[in-house]
């Protein structure tokens, strides 16, 4: 091979790693640990699941499927609105900070739960089915996730039974619970309109604000004998002579 020849190969490869270097990556769907890429997403999964959640308060499924689950909508919500196309100087000026280190910040808030849901996960979820209904602008829509990302409190996969819920009208279905850990959250379905929550938590909420309101009265009937012990003890000085 001459020496052109030699050098014509060597431009050659040197174009094509250029060129390799210039393309852009692709991020996966769910990043910061997330396993599912965009095409592994179901997105009737995770709708089902989102919607079952906010309706009932609890969740049947492995938290770790469920919170990359819930990072793919996260970043879908986000992209939504106008921000996300907007360039690096508009995006400082509007949101103080560039969209993607927006997303990776709430991202992160997610992902920093590792043994269980956040304790506001319910609330989490009608956010995010319903974004751009609730926050018009993307600032109050990010002010609200982060207010319900930043507690310590969390919740555990429920383990009691998983509601029956509607398939299709006028027919019902029992969700099977073993076949939770095999499936993720495919198997769940949304519940009808008008289906309660019954969070275990809602019970002791009750039970303390039932105590406080039992407090709140024995103070009242204490406060109430006293006051009229003191109006028999003021009647009998001001009438001394009256049982004379």
């Amino acid at each position: 091979m001459d020496a052109s020849s030699s050098e014509n190969v060597e431009t050659a490869v040197i174009s094509s790693e250029v060129n390799q270097l210039s393309s852009p990556i692709v991020p996966p769907s769910v990043s910061q640990g997330g396993l599912l890429l965009k095409n592994e997403v179901n997105e009737e999964e995770v709708s089902r699941t989102l919607e079952l959640i906010a309706s009932t308060g609890r969740f049947w499924c492995d938290w770790e499927h469920l919170r990359n689950l819930l990072s793919y909508k996260l970043k879908q919500v986000l992209s939504e609105y106008p921000e996300a196309s907007m360039n690096d100087d508009q995006q400082i000026f509007s949101l103080g900070e560039t969209f993607p280190e927006l997303v990776n910040r709430l991202e992160n808030e997610l992902h920093n739960f590792t043994d269980g849901a956040p304790f506001t996960l319910q609330r989490i979820c009608e956010i995010l089915l319903a974004a751009r209904s609730i926050y018009s602008k993307l600032p109050k829509l990010v002010l609200a996730l982060e207010k319900n990302l930043l507690v310590t409190s969390t919740l555990a996969v429920s383990t009691d039974p998983p509601p029956s819920v509607m398939s299709s009208p006028g027919e019902q279905t029992l969700v099977e619970p073993e076949k939770e850990s095999e499936e993720g959250c495919s198997h769940l379905i949304s519940l009808p309109n008008g289906v309660e929550p019954t969070l275990e938590v809602k019970d002791e909420i009750m039970a303390e604000v039932e105590e406080g309101d039992a407090d709140v009265h024995d103070e009242m009937t204490i406060d109430t004998e006293a006051h009229e012990t003191k109006t028999e003890a003021s009647n009998v000085m001001v009438n001394p002579n009256s049982n004379l």
